[in-house]
């Protein structure tokens, strides 16, 4: 008896370790990455900022085409509409419809505030990529809060162009949908978090359809992003995200 428990144990844990050794954390990060994206997208979504002085909601609607174009424009409330942000490979740019102002962001801005909200203009735009700016490694997998999930580290590379010491990112480990990201400062501090929740399926592709950020150093506030509608692998030429366009 005792010799068939020793070869169940054994069998257990030789499968468990497969299982990790099969995960593919590259893999996993840029799934979180492109998990709103494909070869192209276009979707619709609202963006509510809860600080302790004002609330705000905007409505935007998005485009994104490969891992490098990127447009977004506010539809919603009037007096902020048609402000826009697009993204070409490295170059990032607002419009401000009030003034008719092209501004080109610098890459030292990237970490700021985009629109007011937690969200970063790097945030919007994705021009980092977890798997590229870092160096990364599972730290976890298995239940977890009654969860069964995959942790990953991710610390910068040398000259990698990003602001944090570190990130953890929580995916399912069912299907690889994130289930939160932290966020550290230089000093290995929490920053920041962000939670994914209301895991639904459009346009054939299984996403959370909820973004929430969390700043750790603002107790009460956040940001939530909620997607209304998203379609992907749309007819979108190259054309699509120019500066003429921006300013549409």
């Amino acid at each position: 008896m005792k010799k068939i428990l020793f070869i169940l144990v054994l069998n257990f844990l030789s499968f468990n370790c497969t299982y990790a050794a099969n995960l593919n954390p590259e893999k996993i990060l840029d799934n979180v990455d492109d998990i709103y994206r494909s070869n192209t997208s276009h979707g619709i979504l609202t963006l509510a900022v809860n600080t302790t002085n004002w609330q705000r909601t905007l409505t935007l609607e998005q485009w994104s085409k490969d891992k490098n174009k990127h447009l977004i424009k506010v539809l919603k409330p009037k007096k902020e509409k048609n402000l826009s942000t697009l993204r070409v490979d490295n170059n990032v740019w607002n419009y401000m419809p009030k003034v008719k102002k092209v501004v080109k962001i610098p890459s030292s801005m990237m970490s700021y505030s985009w629109m007011g909200s937690h969200f970063t203009n790097d945030d919007l735009v994705k021009q980092s990529r977890m798997a590229k700016d870092y160096d990364f490694s599972i730290s976890f997998e298995g239940i977890r809060d009654e969860i069964d999930i995959v942790e990953i580290i991710c610390i910068p590379k040398k000259n990698a162009a990003v602001v944090w010491g570190k990130v953890e990112v929580v995916v399912y480990r069912e299907d690889f949908i994130p289930l939160k990201i932290i966020y550290y400062d230089e000093d290995l501090k929490v920053s920041r978090k962000l939670e994914f929740s209301n895991i639904q399926t459009l346009d054939n592709k299984k996403m959370p359809l909820k973004m929430k950020m969390i700043p750790e150093d603002e107790p009460g506030e956040s940001t939530t992003i909620q997607w209304q509608e998203i379609k992907f692998d749309l007819a979108i030429s190259d054309d699509f995200f120019s500066l003429h366009n921006l300013q549409r």
